[in-house]
């Protein structure tokens, strides 16, 4: 989990720079009329180059040692989505689900196609070493070790530092960190249409060709005319309960506030199968709320209205409302 506990003031201050910074960057696009959209891409791939984050460079990695990336975007003015799994060779895995999303009719595609796919689009490649870390390369060790498993070679050469990234990462991590990372992104533009982004390395040491909730429709994220959502935390839970897509359903219904919607599902009915984990939930109307049920989840939010804010422990409020709102939670 993440608790003030396993955390170093060091990385408490990381975070929340790294989350300032992605809020801002989503806020100028927003801010210069661009589209909820163009925001959540422009704020994922930021994140996605942050090895801060599970997702892009400093994502986690597979009991072989690689990074195996997926993502996924949706237009809640449109029901259109991409969505991409086991991406290995391009840089921003979440301007790939978009490309997926928008110069073809499918909406997932998997593995080696999609980088192919990427590679024709013109999407910038790199090797897949590109995206490991010594700090992601020491959790997956850990994580390989408890299990009893074999420990693949040790590339040379590992830093934790990637070029565009101001804020550096800590070369000290927590356990914890093996599970947690995931970047999700919601945001609302000046039109009133809302969008969605999910974007990860998923979980570390995960084996056969693991794919999570993050990049699944309707269960990682969704948006509608309504409502946005990204989730995070371990996916097979998400994926048995289709809970982006219930708390849209749910925040639907008379009477029911965005909040009681998103706690009906991470509160209730997440919590009753046992799963953890958290989301993000935005509707037409501007109004951020997350819901979680383990100690911390990073999160930040900001709006026309409402200067920006971050957190990251269970017991930091910040909900806004604006009519340009937007929030973003590398969870």
């Amino acid at each position: 989990m993440i608790s003030r506990s396993s955390m170093t003031p060091e990385r408490d201050a990381a975070y929340r720079a790294a989350l300032n910074a992605a809020l801002a960057t989503g806020q100028a696009v927003l801010a210069g009329g661009g589209s909820a959209l163009d925001a959540v891409e422009a704020t994922a791939r930021v994140m996605e180059d942050n090895p801060l984050f599970n997702a892009g460079r400093g994502a986690a990695l597979s009991d072989d040692g690689s990074a195996t990336l997926d993502a996924a975007i949706m237009d809640g003015s449109t029901l259109k989505a991409g969505a991409v799994a086991g991406v290995t060779t391009t840089r921003h895995p979440i301007s790939l689900a978009r490309r997926v999303m928008e110069a073809t009719r499918h909406v997932f595609l998997i593995g080696a196609g999609a980088d192919v796919f990427a590679r024709e689009q013109g999407l910038e490649q790199v090797p897949n070493s590109w995206f490991i870390t010594a700090r992601r390369w020491g959790i997956l060790e850990e994580v390989l070790r408890e299990d009893g498993r074999p420990i693949p070679p040790r590339p040379s050469g590992l830093t934790d530092e990637a070029p565009s990234v101001s804020v550096q990462v800590p070369v000290s991590h927590s356990p914890d960190e093996a599970r947690f990372g995931t970047i999700g992104v919601v945001a609302r533009d000046r039109a009133g249409n809302l969008a969605a982004a999910t974007t990860t390395g998923g979980l570390t040491g995960e084996r056969w060709g693991r794919v999570g909730d993050a990049p699944v429709i309707g269960a990682g994220t969704y948006a509608d005319a309504g409502c946005a959502v990204s989730a995070t935390g371990t996916g097979e839970y998400f994926l048995r309960l289709v809970i982006a897509r219930m708390i849209c359903v749910h925040a639907g219904e008379p009477g029911t506030s965005l909040q009681a919607a998103a706690d009906r599902m991470i509160k209730g009915d997440l919590t009753r199968i046992g799963g953890d984990g958290g989301v993000i939930v935005m509707n037409d109307r501007g109004e951020a709320v997350f819901s979680l049920n383990t100690e911390g989840m990073y999160r930040g939010t900001v709006s026309s209205l409402s200067p920006a804010r971050v957190m990251i422990y269970a017991d930091e409020g910040g909900n806004v409302d604006g009519p340009v709102a937007r929030a973003a939670a590398p969870h």
